[in-house]
């Protein structure tokens, strides 16, 4: 990770360049979300992202990605996480059934600026309300976080803002885990957590860009577990879990989210 004096905070132009790598993301997802069904594959989905990235001249940000952790490099486009599996759940041959919970992470560069984003939703006709309480309470955490990301405010107020619509609706949230600076690199500096102090931690300033991503659990702890394949991150009790998260940049104007269609 870099150190806190090399944050790279970003021209006007260059968070334009952002925008359009976020617009390969969303449409990504945007697509991912449409594909998914029961009885589709996580494979699938992997293949319809890859197939909307090559079209648009893109780079998967994931594929082939062999952070220090982990045992081996990733072999997926997306991320697709399932029930009360948080996240970098690889996309393999599972085939969705109705009512599964579906969490689907996704980065691309373009042009050598990356973007990343991800959404959760459940699958099929029926979903439990459950699960969609909890879905909009992770949506509701990463829109609170976005509009904390303003010139002159300060890291933690971001993570109060996540964690306090957060642990207010009673969710859990992955323990050590958040948000991160993105650019030329999918992670630079800072990290950004998910649960902080208003007013405390580095202070925001115009042009820099990071990714804010809550990772609720239902079942209210924060614990969890890693599986054989040294990736895939669950929910230590069982609960389902969800996760949203843009790409945002801060600007003098406010923030400025770079993953919406």
């Amino acid at each position: 990770m870099l150190r806190r004096a090399e944050i790279e905070l970003k021209t006007t132009g260059e968070v334009d360049a952002m925008r359009e790598a976020g617009r390969v993301v969303a449409r990504c997802l945007d697509a991912v979300r449409e594909a998914a069904a029961p009885g589709t594959s996580l494979k699938e989905l992997d293949d319809v992202a890859h197939d909307v990235m090559r079209a648009a001249g893109a780079v998967p940000a994931f594929l082939d990605y062999h952070p220090h952790f982990a045992p081996s490099p990733f072999p997926g486009v997306i991320c697709a996480s399932v029930n009360d599996a948080v996240v970098h759940a690889i996309p393999g041959p599972y085939r969705l059934a109705e009512g599964d919970l579906l969490s689907v992470d996704c980065g691309a560069f373009l042009d050598g600026w990356c973007g990343d984003a991800a959404f959760s939703a459940v699958v099929g006709a029926e979903p439990d309300p459950d699960d969609l309480a909890l879905i909009a309470t992770t949506e509701r955490a990463l829109h609170a976080g976005i509009a904390a990301a303003r010139p002159g405010g300060r890291l933690g107020d971001i993570g109060a803002a996540v964690s306090g619509v957060a642990r207010e609706h009673g969710y859990g949230m992955l323990a050590d885990h958040g948000g991160h600076g993105i650019g030329r690199a999918m992670h630079e500096a800072p990290h950004v957590p998910n649960e902080g102090r208003g007013g405390r931690g580095m202070r925001l300033r115009a042009g820099l860009v990071i990714a804010i991503e809550p990772m609720l659990h239902a079942g209210g702890g924060d614990d969890y577990v890693h599986d054989a394949d040294g990736w895939t991150l669950r929910t230590a009790d069982g609960s389902r879990a969800a996760h949203a998260e843009h790409t945002v940049a801060i600007t003098d104007a406010g923030p400025r989210v770079l993953t919406l269609l």
